[in-house]
Formats: structure tokens, C-alpha cells, sequence
């Protein structure tokens, strides 16, 4: 007795090649958009403008500039929390980009450790 698979289904090496040839091809794409979103800049503002932050796709901090009026010598606590939350919201804008571009090559497709 054999079994019927539903259509689409089986189809043996043909449909294996292309598969193969599709993944290979994603793979290559992925590569390439990860060049170009490590090439990336990104200027993010923080504290309302006093700070402004440089950051490259590869989440390294290229240059801080600070205001010269936030620097108030009696309260370093509020300079330092600005700049924290400079560099976290400039890792998430870099974070959520290439997350939205790898989007858009992988579709739904989901794989545990690989994206």
C-alpha cells in the first residue's frame, strides 16, 4: 500500500535543490544587510538635547558631546544618569533597526540561536 502525501508535499531531490538553493541565498542576503547595518551611525539624543551620542550598527559608542550647561559640578548624578540613558536608548535604536531589517529577509522564520 502507499501512501498519498497531501500536494506540495514530498517531491523528492528536485524540491530538496531548491530549498537548498533558497537558504543559500537567505544566507548570503543576511550576510550581506549585516555588513551594511554594522556600517550604520546613529545620533540619539538624550535629556532633552543636552546629549547627543554616536553609535555604529556594532553597538560601539564613537563620540559623546555634552552640553556645557548640564555640567554642574554639584550634581554629577544627573550627568551620569543622562548618559545612561543615552547609551541604553542608542543600543535599542540599533537593536530594533537590525532586528526590523533581519525582518524583513527571514520573514516569520524563526530559529532558536540563529536570528
Amino acid at each position: 500500500m502507499k501512501a498519498r502525501l497531501p500536494k506540495g508535499m514530498g517531491g523528492g531531490p528536485t524540491n530538496m535543490q531548491g530549498m537548498l538553493k533558497q537558504a543559500q541565498k537567505m544566507q548570503e542576503d543576511m550576510q550581506t544587510l549585516q555588513e551594511d547595518l554594522d556600517a550604520r551611525e546613529y545620533d540619539v539624543k538624550a535629556g532633552g538635547g543636552v546629549v547627543s551620542i554616536k553609535i555604529n550598527g556594532k553597538l560601539e559608542v564613537s563620540e559623546i558631546k555634552i552640553d556645557p550647561e548640564v555640567v554642574d559640578p554639584d550634581d554629577v548624578e544627573t550627568l551620569e544618569d543622562i548618559l545612561v540613558a543615552g547609551v541604553n536608548e542608542a543600543i535599542k535604536q540599533v537593536n530594533s533597526t537590525n532586528s526590523e531589517e533581519m525582518g524583513k529577509i527571514t520573514g516569520s522564520l524563526s530559529m532558536p540561536g540563529l536570528f
